[in-house]
């Protein structure tokens, strides 16, 4: 049986239901959380999560990428690629940009 998530926290691993796409929190906010889903179903602890579902077309989330909502406020990193899309309170995660180096002049 699959539980919903009442509270992210830095470390947490999640789980898509749906496809193979593995999270781990890396920044969340305080308090209750935000509703966190992958291919428009509830991601889970990994500790509550069916296997894993076999690769069912192309990677929409990628590993080794981090994922940020549009405030900026929750940060996922991909442990594992699948072809669900991240989203946070129905709106689509987005790919976090690289920080740029600073020159060295």
């Amino acid at each position: 049986m699959t539980s919903a998530v009442r509270e992210l926290r830095p470390g947490l691993q999640l789980a898509s239901t749906v496809c193979g796409v593995r999270v781990i929190v890396v920044r969340a906010p305080a308090g209750p959380a935000p509703g966190i889903t992958c291919g428009g179903e509830p991601m889970v602890p990994l500790d509550a999560a069916p296997s894993a579902p076999g690769p069912t077309g192309e990677a929409a989330t990628l590993i080794g990428k981090r994922y940020e909502d549009s405030e900026q406020t929750i940060e996922l990193l991909c442990t594992s690629s699948g072809s669900g899309v991240l989203s946070c309170d129905g709106a689509p995660m987005t790919l976090k940009a690289a920080k740029a180096l600073p020159a060295s002049d």
